[in-house]
């Protein structure tokens, strides 16, 4: 049983548009409270927010039977802390237990109830990229109609920048080590829970293999190249020795019929990543062949991990994902999008096609030259009426008034902008990507991008508010005077 909210407050709980917000707090976490009080204040956005939420909920479940389980709304509050301050799980279990105003807007109306760290993961992570997306749309609209712009035209900025994910710099030697060291650790843990022996030498077999992939590395840049190639030829002789083992074990488990097929699943994945791994090095090393950039795997933990090299000075390369993202004048994100595989280019039409669908006000949008080809100049122009988007190589004559018309040259001296808001993002958690896999990559993500929305939101309350208490103060010290 999973409620989106609790409707009946308890004995001491305040409403959340009750609760006071510090507003001359200059830490991100008010900020956020209040761009989150603003959703839930605005009825009709609340209501959308919460039917989105519902559609997280499996149809085949009841809403009144069963355990009860966290409300949608915390699992909310909670997940966009955690991204827009950066926190790690222990940090968010210290904030959610200790931080009053914090647990207001999660309904504790004590410090009693305290959460569990185990619950705070698998509970945040529930949230997918579909439902942020939804949501992050209707931040960016009330945004818009707090600013009273709703009518006003859009002009975006695009740019794209590298999320790194969690691994360690990739060789073919050392993803060998970590493919053979994940098959001979697992296969071990499951011929021991099947009280067989074959694999009770595991600890020294891993040693073993240590030592001869150190002696690789090490002679890796050495002079003699004999030597170098005699280390690694050991090495990957090993290797396959306890791979084919290996593989021989889990065809004898299949054939007696053995039930642990996730495991043996984990095992044969593995497995692949080792004789692709001893391949690549046989043909590297032995053959003294280039390995084509398309054949590379840079981790074996989170394969969608590319090697992307952007040219900035003193980061010759960065291991992750590309992620594009389309800003507005006012700060919103209003379309974000994970590159995979692909480059600048290949991606400009659809940001602004997806941002255009969603708000039919976008007019505009500026780029750097890397998203320029023929095409994309064409298809924009089709889409939004001012495009900015440099030209690569010599300008033609019909390039050159393009790029020198006041509404292109004001185009491009704004879009430096985006800068800031990448920036930003990086700052609050989307330098490096800790959750696993290209889902959990998509997901954080997005959930950073849409607490981000939330953050900017809840600035534009707050400025709007000082801007208020600080009238009103001036208009008390001017009749103080008066009287005076």
């Amino acid at each position: 049983m999973r409620k989106v909210m609790e409707k009946q407050l308890k004995f001491g709980q305040l409403d959340i548009d009750r609760i006071k917000v510090d507003i001359q707090s200059r830490d991100e976490i008010p900020q956020l409270l209040l761009g989150l009080q603003a959703l839930y204040k605005d009825r009709p956005v609340r209501e959308e927010v919460f039917r989105i939420l519902e559609s997280m909920m499996p149809k085949d479940t009841s809403k009144s039977t069963g355990r009860p389980g966290m409300d949608l709304w915390k699992i909310v509050v909670l997940g966009t802390i955690r991204l827009n301050c950066d926190f790690d799980y222990d940090k968010l279990l210290e904030i959610a237990n200790e931080h009053r105003t914090v647990r207001e807007f999660l309904g504790q109306i004590d410090f009693e109830e305290r959460y569990a760290l185990q619950t705070l993961k698998d509970n945040v992570g529930l949230l997918t990229q579909e439902i942020m997306d939804k949501i992050g749309e209707l931040v960016v609209k009330k945004g818009h109609l707090l600013l009273r712009k709703k009518e006003r035209n859009l002009s975006g900025r695009c740019d794209s920048f590298v999320v790194e994910t969690t691994v360690h710099f990739p060789t073919d030697i050392n993803l060998l080590w970590d493919s053979m060291r994940k098959i001979i650790t697992l296969i071990a843990v499951l011929f021991s829970d099947l009280d067989l022996t074959e694999w009770r030498q595991s600890r020294y077999v891993l040693r073993k293999i240590k030592k001869l992939f150190n002696r690789a590395n090490k002679l890796r840049r050495s002079k003699n190249q004999s030597e170098s190639i005699t280390a690694h030829r050991e090495y990957i002789d090993a290797a396959s020795r306890y791979v084919m083992r290996a593989r021989q074990c889990i065809k004898d488990l299949k054939v007696i019929g053995d039930e642990s097929l996730v495991r043996l699943i984990a095992i044969e994945h593995y497995i692949a990543h080792a004789e692709r791994q001893i391949e690549q090095i046989r043909r590297r090393v032995i053959d003294e062949e280039k390995i084509p950039h398309h054949e590379k795997v840079f981790s074996i933990f989170e394969p969608h991990t590319e090697w992307i090299s952007k040219g900035k000075a003193g980061v010759p390369q960065e291991l992750g994902l590309k992620v594009c993202i389309l800003e507005d004048q006012n700060g919103f994100i209003l379309h974000h999008q994970v590159m995979e595989k692909q480059t600048d280019d290949e991606v400009a039409v659809e940001m602004v096609s997806a941002a255009k669908r969603k708000f039919p006000g976008l007019i505009g949008c500026s780029f750097d030259k890397g998203f320029h080809s023929p095409r994309n100049q064409q298809e924009l122009a089709e889409i939004i009426d001012n495009v900015v988007l440099p030209r690569k190589g010599r300008l033609s004559a019909e390039g050159k008034a393009i790029e020198h018309s006041p509404d292109f040259v004001e185009g491009r001296r704004k879009h430096s902008a985006v800068e800031s808001a990448i920036n930003a993002l990086e700052n609050h958690a989307l330098d490096r990507c800790p959750d696993h896999g290209l889902f959990g990559f998509k997901r954080y993500v997005a959930l950073a991008v849409l607490a981000r929305n939330i953050q900017v939101l809840g600035a534009k309350i707050q400025q709007k508010e000082r801007a208020r208490l600080s009238r009103m103060e001036n208009a008390a010290m001017k009749r103080h005077r008066l009287a005076a």
